[in-house]
């Protein structure tokens, strides 16, 4: 059941307080919360519930506030309540009417607040503030009204199936050159990973985890069966023997083999131990809880991805498991100099006028230029127009993609393939390529800025959807921060130009020169 409280229904004037103390209206949470289309932000909240049916639902402003507040401050979920409860600040810019001792929710609620909101509804008031944010009221209401407008992030190739097959892309046949008077605009777009906040996996590491996770099902087996006499483990033996090569700091390839041999035995039999158990069991139903059945699962495919790799001396494998409570990330080959391997989501991301959308959100490695078809179809299905140049990186300049462009009329920032020709050595050319390659860096800023001031790359949630909501919140509040700043600086340049006009400017400056005697 739908329960908001609109946000014109309510002023900073009657807001209480406790001790009668008045709010601060130049406060920073008071002139962000009167920036933000609540209202707007609240019905996209609202899309997938009922407005009559089910338990009251929480203010889809509180939600969304403690939202902001949370990846703003960079809090955890128990930090970000205590914070809430104690601000009276933060509780006016969650619509509430006067100030209160207890907490907004339960801070257990806030992964079922991250599974409901999910990525495609962070996305979706992404776009609602880029178009306020340029005037373009009408279509982002067009825009709210209209649900299945939303990109989804989904695998990179169902959304370039999308960018090639949609009515308003390239169709078969002949080709027709779009007007370049219809494209506006700078589309800069490049991959970046997300972090994922868990331990460095290693192959000896990750079977000694199966290894306990093994024993820790047969105890668990044994309790709920009543089976006294269990199964042999070793595990005290393969503990020992796993420690004593993991402490070890020159470890060579010899004894990393043999130690993945040793650990990949033991959970062998553990594997073989559980089986028998299941198959002995009397006639009900699987007598294991949902989250042992899941990491039973798990270690299964550990094992068997893990002894193909050992068997072919090799390091990789398709679809390779990297952690057992977080099965869905991959590592990702980045070749950085910090970090050659990543894991987590890798994001295809695109800089509109400063503001950052993710187009693409994959646990899959990819190559990025398979991914530029989506990005410019998301930029025109937003905007209802074609970029007039795509600044991007050089693996984004395949033949294909400049090919695709082209015939849209859209150029591309890189450097043209082929020998040099007497255009690309004019002045003019070089001048404008530098300052494109300078723009570029926008989105570099705008990544250093998510990992660095809103934990980008140390992201928490443990299930996939809940991590691709973590991650779209964060590009969210940093748009909002962009927002908010743009709206406070047009509100002061509107105010200088009406306080400050040419007649008033110079009897200012007059009587200011006779009060100080200059």
């Amino acid at each position: 059941m739908i329960r908001y409280t609109s946000q014109n229904q309510m002023t900073i004037d009657e807001f209480k307080t406790p001790f009668q103390v008045k709010l601060d209206k130049g406060n920073r949470w008071i002139r962000l919360g009167e920036s933000l289309p609540w209202d707007a932000l609240a019905s996209i909240y609202y899309r997938s519930m009922s407005p009559d049916m089910g338990a009251p639902a929480i203010d889809a402003r509180i939600v969304i506030g403690a939202m902001i507040i949370k990846h703003k401050l960079n809090l955890d979920d128990r930090e970000a309540i205590e914070t809430i409860r104690e601000n009276m600040y933060m509780q006016y810019f969650l619509g509430l009417k006067e100030y209160t001792y207890e907490d907004v929710f339960e801070r257990s609620l806030f992964t079922t607040l991250r599974y409901r909101l999910g990525a495609d509804k962070f996305d979706a008031m992404t776009r609602q503030i880029i178009l306020r944010s340029e005037g373009k009221n009408a279509r982002a209401d067009r825009d709210l009204n209209d649900p299945g407008d939303d990109v989804p992030s989904g695998k990179v190739e169902h959304g370039a199936e999308e960018a090639g097959s949609s009515a308003d892309e390239i169709p078969e046949g002949k080709v027709t050159r779009a007007k370049p008077a219809r494209n506006k605009g700078k589309l800069i777009v490049d991959a970046t990973v997300a972090d994922q906040m868990i331990a460095h996996p290693t192959d000896l590491g990750l079977l000694s985890r199966g290894r306990e996770e093994s024993e820790r099902i047969i105890d668990e087996l044994c309790r709920v069966l009543g089976i006294k006499d269990k199964p042999r483990t070793y595990r005290r033996k393969a503990r020992r023997q796993y420690l004593k090569l993991a402490k070890n700091r020159n470890k060579s390839n010899k004894e990393i083999r043999r130690g993945v041999g040793q650990q990949l035995r033991y959970l062998r039999r553990n594997l073989r131990s559980i089986e028998k158990i299941l198959d002995a069991a009397p006639g009900m139903s699987f007598p294991l809880e949902h989250r042992d059945q899941r990491i039973y699962w798990v270690i299964q495919h550990i094992y068997e991805q893990q002894t193909q790799m050992y068997k072919e001396h090799t390091h990789s494998i398709g679809n390779r498991i990297v952690n057992i409570y977080q099965p869905y990330v991959r590592p990702i080959v980045r070749g950085k100099d910090k970090a050659q391997v990543e894991f987590g989501a890798k994001l295809g991301v695109s800089i509109q006028n400063g503001y950052a959308r993710i187009n693409t959100l994959n646990w899959e490695a990819y190559n990025e230029g398979i991914d530029l078809k989506n990005q410019v179809a998301a930029y025109k299905k937003l905007n209802g127009f074609y970029p007039e140049v795509v600044i991007a990186d050089k693996i984004y300049g395949t033949r294909e993609n400049r090919h695709w462009l082209k015939e849209l009329g859209i150029r591309y920032s890189g450097k043209p393939l082929g020998r040099p020709s007497v255009k690309s050595q004019t002045q003019y050319f070089k001048r404008r390529q530098k300052l494109e390659q300078g723009i570029r860096n926008q989105v570099e800023g705008k990544f250093g800025q998510g990992k660095n001031g809103y934990n980008l790359n140390k992201i928490r949630a443990r299930a996939s959807r809940t991590s691709e909501s973590w991650i779209a919140a964060i590009f969210f509040v940093m748009n909002l921060i962009k927002f908010s700043k743009e709206l406070l600086s047009s509100f002061l340049e509107k105010a200088s130009e009406s306080l400050f006009s040419i007649p008033d400017r110079v009897n200012w400056n007059w009587n200011y020169r006779i009060a100080y005697k200059i």
